[in-house]
């Protein structure tokens, strides 16, 4: 908004709609200003990005509204934008004062229509939970591509040159850092990383210089589009933009951390990956080993939660932990559940091998498993292992009674023979998950869950000590003042990766 409009209107819109969050999308706003506007029992209806009902859009615009005397009486979660626009919409209908008319949700009939889109539950924002705090943070802000050795990126330095400059002098290895981000995640089927960064950590300008070669470089490719920057950013135009030694410390005595997509992703998957290496920006780092926190994250549950609670682009997630990783109830005692650690070592290994034996990544191997089409017996084995783990997962919660079957499922209406850019017939966006029904229930009791737990911890109870993990550390982005080697070898590389 800003950037279109100015920092003035920007500034301008949480003086005149009160309560509002500064990440809301633009279309929060619109329903504010209509809804102040209406006299009472008057009503409106807008076409909204499907924004409208996730994170802080859906606090700034529906949870107000639904607080202040509004009524949802008529929506639509999910339609496919009709226009050439590859969008997800959303049409909200609301009255201002009491409504006694039937209400419809998706063409059905419900009592209820919550700011959530939802057909039970309130319409307050899931509680930010103690238990699950400083657990997550975003990986290193580089800010300059000249700091990074890419052989597919002009701006970088080439890996020869890398090499090179190690082989003259092996100290230059001791700032050298393997470099991954959310693309080398989900599209190689080791997750294999193909660039690498030089990382000051938190050296002053002098210290920095010791390593004359690699400061030469950030001083060439860095320092020029640095310089005029606000702040930091040119006064420590040799570090990176955003960092926190936190970070550092939190992984640093760990032998792995789970990590997940921080930008717009078809699917959520988390993968373990050693703490030895800068992790770009565009990934969720969690200080967490076990298989067990893989199996609560990767589940199902987590990822209903998730998708519900996230903002998405088209019907992509953007897995912001803010809003549901730190407000998401873990089952009590789930670091320590055998089950739980059990299935999630034979879902993640049986995983890892079938993507290098397929030389597939995370996102060709989940576009599989979501296909209606697909019935290779490597794939229906993922499928089971999967409802496996979401059962094993429901019952740590002591919800048994929840069934889990699944179904091919569109996650929205698509007209029929659509076809790409490329003329391409375009596959219909199906999903393999429970029934709506299903979603709703588990989703009605996370909430609610979310909600005692942190009243718990509101009146001291042991809500506050729950899901607490091992090595606890801050919630910071990841680089510290590296670790000083004596070694030529590049650090956080296994011998395999080395070769």
């Amino acid at each position: 908004m800003s950037t279109v409009l100015g920092d003035g209107y920007r500034d301008w819109l949480p003086v005149v709609n009160l309560e509002s969050h500064g990440n809301s999308d633009l279309v929060a706003h619109f329903y504010r200003r209509a809804f102040t506007l209406l006299r009472k029992s008057g009503s409106f209806g807008l076409i909204a990005t499907n924004t409208i009902y996730q994170g802080d859009t859906r606090s700034t615009g529906l949870r107000f509204i639904c607080e202040n005397g509004g009524n949802i009486y008529n929506a639509q979660k999910r339609l496919k934008w009709p226009g050439l626009a590859a969008v997800v919409v959303s049409v909200v209908n609301i009255i201002k004062g009491d409504y006694r008319g039937i209400k419809l949700l998706d063409g059905h009939e419900v009592d209820l229509i919550s700011a959530f889109l939802f057909k039970s539950g309130g319409n307050r924002n899931p509680a930010v939970l103690l238990a699950n705090a400083d657990k997550s943070f975003q990986g290193s802000i580089v800010l300059g591509m000249g700091f990074t050795f890419d052989d597919s990126n002009p701006d970088a330095t080439s890996i020869a040159e890398m090499h090179r400059l190690i082989e003259k002098n092996p100290k230059n290895a001791e700032l050298i850092f393997p470099y991954i981000g959310g693309e080398e995640v989900n599209t190689s089927p080791a997750h294999a990383h193909h660039r690498y960064v030089n990382n000051f950590g938190e050296m002053t300008e002098n210290e920095a210089k010791q390593y004359s070669d690699l400061y030469a470089i950030v001083k060439e490719k860095v320092f020029p589009e640095r310089k005029n920057k606000p702040g930091s950013y040119s006064r420590q135009w040799w570090l990176f933009g955003r960092r926190n030694q936190e970070g550092n410390k939190a992984i640093a005595p760990l032998e792995r951390v789970l990590v997940t997509n921080a930008q717009a992703s078809t699917h959520l998957s988390f993968i373990f990956y050693s703490p030895n290496v800068v992790f770009a920006n565009s990934l969720n780092i969690f200080p967490f080993q076990t298989y067990s926190s893989f199996t609560v994250l990767q589940s199902r549950i987590h990822e209903v939660f998730a998708r519900f609670l996230s903002s998405s682009i088209k019907d992509d997630l953007r897995y912001n932990p803010s809003d549901c990783f730190e407000t998401f109830p873990f089952p009590e005692n789930w670091e320590t559940d055998p089950t739980l650690e059990a299935i999630g070592k034979e879902y993640y290994e049986y995983r890892a091998a079938l993507m290098v034996r397929n030389n597939q990544g995370l996102t060709d191997t989940y576009n599989r498993f979501h296909d209606p089409d697909e019935y290779d017996p490597e794939i229906l084995k993922l499928r089971e292992l999967h409802t496996t783990m979401d059962k094993a997962v429901l019952d740590a919660y002591g919800w048994s009674d929840i069934p889990t079957d699944c179904d091919f499922i569109l996650d929205y209406e698509e007209e029929e023979d659509t076809e790409n850019s490329n003329g391409r017939q375009k596959k219909k966006p199906w999903r393999y998950r429970w029934c709506e029904e299903i979603h709703d229930e588990v989703l009605a009791r996370l909430l609610d869950l979310n909600q005692k737990r942190a009243e718990a911890e509101i009146l001291g109870g042991k809500g506050a000590d729950k899901s607490k993990t091992k090595g606890n550390t801050k919630k910071t982005r990841k680089t510290g003042k590296p670790t000083t080697n004596n070694t030529a070898t590049i650090p956080g590389l296994t011998e395999s990766q080395t070769n």
